[in-house]
């Protein structure tokens, strides 16, 4: 979550945007939800169950940097490729 709060990229959450911070405190919140329940093990189940749709509207999350946007499971997964390659 690190890597969007120090992205400047934009959130699509729910049809409006919002900026990397935003982002970020709105996953951090997901995050500590799941921990809770003890339903998120790993950084794959993250994005999988928090980082890439809304829970409520199931609305698939976007991320856009600069031009380029995505679907945030794309983002998310492709930094965390980056993250574990070695010498990252």
């Amino acid at each position: 979550m690190n890597n969007l709060a120090q992205s400047g990229c934009q959130f699509q959450r729910n049809g409006d945007w919002y900026d990397a911070m935003q982002a970020r405190a709105h996953l951090q919140r997901k995050y500590e939800y799941l921990l809770k329940k003890g339903m998120v093990d790993s950084s794959e189940q993250f994005i999988q169950r928090a980082a890439s749709k809304s829970s409520v509207s199931g609305k698939p999350y976007r991320v856009k940097c600069g031009p380029l946007e995505l679907d945030s499971a794309v983002w998310f997964g492709t930094q965390l490729q980056r993250l574990r390659k070695p010498g990252a």
